[in-house]
């Protein structure tokens, strides 16, 4: 289902995908942070031997995590390939927690997971934030 990532280059479809998740520019950077932390780590999600997924997670404490990114490929969304990520994260984590800061486009989506949404206001000109 979930595989960890720790090849030492970044491949084409994580690249794409965690530019869904980042801008495009910060993705070399954010690939070697998951590499170089003891606290996040970076796993790909496999249908039909094709990486069609990505969630990247951060330990806070003992059964609490941050999801820092998460994407699905357009086509395969809709099939709940990101629920069934963070389903498999709190399982091999033993989580009892886990949140994620988003913006309004992903609110939907993490109350459908069942999540409760908070809003943090105006983080940016413009851009409201929620966790």
């Amino acid at each position: 289902m979930i595989e960890e990532i720790c090849t030492p280059e970044i491949t084409n479809v994580i690249r794409k995908l965690l530019t869904q998740a980042t801008s495009a520019d910060k993705v070399n950077n954010v690939y070697q942070q998951y590499l170089k932390s003891t606290s996040k780590s970076l796993y790909s999600y496999v249908v039909d031997g094709e990486i069609v997924a990505c969630i990247g997670i951060e330990i806070k404490s003992n059964n609490i995590a941050e999801i820092l990114h998460i994407a699905v490929c357009a086509s395969e969304r809709g099939k709940h390939i990101g629920s069934a990520m963070i389903q498999a994260i709190c399982n091999q984590y033993a989580l009892k927690r886990v949140f994620a800061e988003t913006d309004q486009d992903a609110v939907g989506f993490y109350e459908k997971c069942g999540f409760k949404i908070i809003s943090l206001g105006e983080m940016y000109p413009g851009v409201e934030r929620f966790n």
